[in-house]
């Protein structure tokens, strides 16, 4: 039986060790906290995951919160205008319905379901001296731990990460009493509010430790009026920051906010991170080596909404070149391969975000505002969520965007 050590219980680590366990594999999984710690503690993301990555955890039998989270069956997009009105305003239907789970809810009873099942699970933030030691006692270490010490040892390839420094600056609140859209009040839907030169707001239901609630989710261009929230400790404040710059810049999600509290005292984040491509391979001290998974080595930001998505991808990607791998050795040749085929995948969406977080090109607001004419338009883009791959037919190009959108309006 192969012995395989997981560094890091996030989506992609859990998902990947409960598909390796699942199929015989001997895995130790080691984490820095409890599922007790992670259950309550401060939130983590805002993981709304499309279709694709929702199969693959109802493939693995552990889409054990499926029934309970709200499906999200829509994806609007509106445009402020710098007088706080909505020049554009359009909602399409997603071919199959997206869901978020708070990862403190998910991540805390999957670590359970892995240690019931026989895994064994080892608490305790791991070092590169400790991976230099069990690296030669395991047939291959995987890290999926996207911060700290670890990630170091994975170089930054620059010809994939043209971002150095931040470009967003987040800000995430979970709330209770967020009322209904009145243009869909019945229509669960992922809300993406841009704001030019300013920033994005993005407001989704979710499911949480306390039931179903909903995120609203601040991106702020550095610097400017939404760049406020470092150094805020006290969640009321941060939560009071966010309806202030809701009734600022986006009055009409304001408007169904005015009766909102937050979900808990841990329902807020804040930060700020370069998105980055790292190379996959970590050599040790030693002499061994480790192969990054998910964040570690492709860490975009979220302003697509793809975190949890190309995490759950990863995992799916890594589970099956380990499995078709046999008892060949986890060279590094083999590791190369390994993450070659989920780069695959996750090139459309680095090449999407990196391209949404620069100022949208005509030709790009030209397709946005199609789409609130053209309900074939904002279909495509909506469900482009789900598979960014689609976004190189018709996206970046003036050319095949002005011949996509003449081709629609002929129709």
């Amino acid at each position: 039986m192969r012995k395989i050590l997981i560094v890091g219980a996030g989506q992609s680590g859990l998902q990947l060790a409960l598909g390796l366990q699942a199929r015989g594999y001997e895995v130790t999984l080691m984490s820095n906290r409890t599922a007790d710690e992670i259950r309550a503690g401060r939130v983590m993301s805002t993981q709304c995951m499309f279709h694709t990555a929702l199969q693959h955890e109802r493939d693995l039998g552990i889409n054990f919160w499926e029934s309970q989270a709200p499906r999200i069956e829509g994806l609007g997009v509106s445009v402020g205008a710098p007088d706080a009105s909505r020049p554009v305003d359009w909602v399409a239907r997603l071919d199959g319905y997206a869901q978020s789970v708070d990862q403190r809810v998910k991540m805390a009873g999957w670590m359970e379901t892995f240690a019931q099942r026989g895994g064994q699970l080892v608490i305790h933030g791991a070092a590169v001296s400790d991976l230099d030691y069990f690296s030669r006692t395991y047939d291959l270490v995987l890290v999926s731990a996207g911060k700290g010490e670890l990630v170091s040892m994975f170089g930054r390839d620059a010809s994939r990460s043209p971002y150095s420094e931040p470009q967003r600056a987040l800000a995430v609140a979970y709330v209770h009493g967020l009322g209904p859209r009145p243009e869909h009040p019945d229509l669960e839907a992922v809300r993406c509010n841009l704001v030019p030169g300013v920033g994005e707001l993005f407001v989704m239901p979710t499911l949480t430790t306390s039931g179903r609630a909903d995120i609203l989710f601040w991106e702020g261009v550095p610097g400017g009026p939404l760049d406020v929230f470092q150094g805020v400790k006290d969640p009321s404040e941060h939560l009071a920051l966010t309806l202030e710059l809701m009734e600022r810049f986006t009055p009409w999600e304001y408007a169904r906010a005015t009766k909102v509290e937050l979900t808990d005292a841990n329902g807020t984040l804040a930060g700020r991170y370069a998105p980055t491509v790292r190379h996959p391979i970590g050599r040790l001290p030693g002499g061994g080596l480790v192969l990054g998974v998910a964040d570690v080595v492709v860490a975009n930001d979220p302003i697509t909404g793809q975190g949890s998505n190309s995490a759950s991808k990863c995992a799916a990607a890594y589970l099956a070149s380990i499995t078709e791998h046999g008892d060949q050795p986890f060279d590094e040749a083999w590791m190369q391969q390994t993450f070659d085929r989920y780069w695959e995948t996750a090139q459309h969406v680095t090449k999407w975000t990196n391209a949404m977080l620069g100022v949208p090109p005509e030709h790009v607001l030209n397709l946005i505002g199609g789409a609130g004419q053209l309900p074939p338009v904002a279909h495509r883009i909506a469900n482009g969520f789900n598979d960014p791959s689609d976004f190189e037919h018709f996206f970046y190009d003036p050319d095949k965007a002005g011949a996509y959108l003449e081709s629609v309006a002929g129709a």
